[in-house]
């Protein structure tokens, strides 16, 4: 029997915006999308499950039908491996844009370029520049 371990990102609203804008940034496709019909509980046409591939991992999504006062936070985040100083550049660039920066790409001592920002979704993202 073999366990599989997917990230998973709950929306309010957003998710097939956010994981369009996820692969058209990263690269990658969507695999599924499932949609709450007429009888719900969401909204009809709103993502009820979804998964995408972006840098070789499946991650899972869905719009939750119940509203909740919490989002995403920083202490989890994904962490992505950059190949060179164009890419982490265009990436730090395009996931702060309406975001937040909690370290600006810049070097820390730890790596030569490094970010760490949530994106306008609230997802954080740690940039690194291997």
């Amino acid at each position: 029997m073999r366990t599989v371990i997917q990230p998973f990102l709950m929306f309010q609203g957003k998710a097939e915006e956010a994981m369009n804008f996820y692969v058209s940034l990263f690269g990658g496709e969507v695999t599924e999308v499932v949609r709450y019909g007429p009888s719900g509980p969401g909204p009809a046409g709103s993502v009820k499950r979804a998964r995408f591939s972006i840098g070789g991992q499946t991650v899972m999504c869905i719009d939750s039908p119940a509203k909740h006062d919490f989002t995403f936070t920083p202490a989890f985040s994904l962490f992505v491996t950059c190949e060179s100083e164009d890419q982490i550049r265009r990436l730090s660039s395009a996931l702060v844009e309406g975001g937040t920066a909690f370290m600006p790409l810049g070097n820390y001592g730890f790596s030569r370029q490094f970010a760490w920002v949530a994106d306008r979704y609230s997802v954080s993202w740690q940039l690194n520049l291997d």
